[in-house]
């Protein structure tokens, strides 16, 4: 009967371990973009502590936070509406990097289908995000 055990334990562990990596790289994801934005919001608010708006006028963002290499200059710039942004960024990056990371594990598991229907789902969220329409 202990045999038995120690037979299924081995893809019942592989299940485990992918199961705490994609969490890791979740939590991850979430608390580097929560740190980006609150570091972001610092120096926003330190640099900018009581901003003049007009909230009777629509003012879009700059045209350098329009663009993601715009978004990175910004970030290396220090600049607090920049790094706010790379933080956004970030968090939007998180379940793409999740869906990846599942690619990698089914290829590993070699479940083919997952593989081809996790791939389809990764398309598709990078289709919505960089596609043109």
């Amino acid at each position: 009967m202990n045999q038995g055990i120690t037979m299924n334990s081995g893809p019942a562990q592989s299940d485990k371990r992918i199961d705490e990596l994609m969490g890791l790289l979740l939590r991850s994801g979430v608390l580097l973009a929560a740190s980006v934005v609150l570091v972001g919001g610092v120096v926003y608010l330190a640099r900018f502590p009581f901003p003049a708006f007009n909230y009777r006028v629509f003012q879009s963002e700059p045209q350098s936070l329009r663009t993601i290499s715009g978004i990175f200059n910004d970030a290396i710039a220090f600049h607090g509406r920049g790094l706010i942004q790379l933080g956004l960024l970030l968090l939007i990056a998180t379940p793409i990097a999740r869906v990846t990371f599942s690619v990698f594990a089914f290829f590993y598991q070699r479940d083919w289908k997952y593989v081809v229907f996790t791939l389809i789902v990764l398309g598709l969220l990078l289709y919505s995000l960089l596609g043109r329409g």
